[in-house]
């Protein structure tokens, strides 16, 4: 007679299964109230990611002027440098301090811009 050695052995694990529903999730197509909760939450997160990106780099260059400025007045012996460097400093404290402002500024602007869509896709999806 022969021996039946087969076994029968399972493991779950909750982790893998996530990341199989996840996977799976990006090849299946989406409801209409999944795209319009998707799209909801891509307009609304572009009313400041443009604005962020703009403040943070008008911030960092002026910061960096400012820094320049600084380095010109306090040079020792180089007198020719101590005006444009304190013309250059505050350049520098300017668009540092105009920074926020901006942002806000923009963020004001494209939000008043998506409202009328942001609006209809909510109405839609509160029904």
């Amino acid at each position: 007679m022969e021996a039946n050695n087969e076994t029968f052995t399972y493991t779950y694990s909750a982790k893998e299964q996530e990341e199989i529903k996840k996977i799976r999730g990006k090849y299946t197509p989406p409801t209409k109230a999944e795209t319009s909760m998707e799209q909801l939450r891509r307009l609304d997160a572009s009313a400041t990611k443009g604005a962020a990106v703009t403040s943070i780099a008008v911030g960092i260059v002026s910061a960096l002027l400012l820094g320049v400025g600084m380095c010109c007045t306090m040079l020792a012996g180089w007198e020719v440098f101590f005006v444009p460097g304190i013309v250059v400093g505050v350049i520098g404290i300017a668009g540092t301090a105009a920074a926020y402002p901006l942002y806000l500024r923009m963020v004001k602007r494209k939000r008043e811009k998506l409202a009328p869509e942001i609006m209809r896709l909510s109405d839609e999806l509160m029904k």
